[in-house]
């Protein structure tokens, strides 16, 4: 483990660059973020670390659902605070509850949804695809309400990834979900679609935490420890 660096994969996949130059975070009543530089390129990066510690405030600044204090963030040369509209094209965001991201009343509609800014001709037809897939083309023409939270889930990610991100951030996406369908999530994850570069998730899942490539351990907003992600995760694990 060591002191945020630089650090480079040894993946097929090539990583975007996110740097945070000097970023503080401010509440009201009490610092967020303390001041942090950090460089990341690889391909699967996640943030753990006890509830409250800032990670999901880390993660949140990456897409602009959080603007820092102080300090500068650029995900592969935009910055969130300037570039915004640029940026959400380019990063893809999977909240903890798939309810706050399903809003048509089907599963192949809010896939096609999502392709709407895109050049596919056939929405509904490149859905069910995208849908089978994902092991979810049974689906198709089912109420979003009417599926396992982990089903809503997968779709979520499904909706995600059909906008075709470079970077996926994901914010406990696996909050909740059984084991096997904890898994699948994470099988995702680790291995998308060739267009994702890179892939930042916030999490207290340990088993997906440490089949990442590299982990940051976020303690009372600040980087406590950052490495390869069997090394952080195991001290985590120790200290927890």
């Amino acid at each position: 483990m060591r002191t945020p660096r630089t650090l480079h994969s040894g993946g097929d996949r090539r990583g975007e660059v996110i740097r945070l130059e000097g970023v503080r975070v401010d509440a009201p009543d009490r610092t967020v973020l303390h001041p942090l530089d950090l460089e990341v390129t690889e391909p699967f990066t996640v943030l753990v670390g006890p509830n409250g510690s800032g990670k999901s405030t880390l993660l949140r600044l990456l897409d602009g659902l959080v603007l820092p204090s102080a300090g500068r963030v650029l995900v592969d040369g935009l910055d969130p605070d300037r570039d915004l509209r640029a940026l959400r094209r380019r990063v893809g965001f999977v909240f903890t509850d798939p309810d706050a991201q399903l809003v048509m009343p089907t599963a192949v509609e809010d896939v096609a949804l999502s392709l709407r800014r895109t050049d596919v001709r056939d929405r509904d037809a490149h859905a069910r695809g995208l849908l089978a897939e994902a092991g979810l083309g049974e689906l198709a023409d089912r109420s979003v309400r009417d599926v396992s939270s982990g089903q809503r889930q997968l779709l979520a990610l499904t909706t995600v990834l059909a906008t075709r991100p470079r970077v996926v951030l994901a914010d406990e996406p696996t909050t909740l979900l059984d084991l096997r369908t904890a898994r699948r999530v994470g099988d995702v994850l680790r291995d998308p679609p060739g267009h994702v570069g890179q892939v930042v998730v916030a999490t207290h899942d340990l088993d997906l935490a440490v089949r990442a490539d590299r982990a940051l351990w976020i303690a009372a907003g600040r980087v406590h420890a950052d490495g390869p992600a069997p090394e952080v995760v195991a001290a985590y694990r120790a200290w927890a």
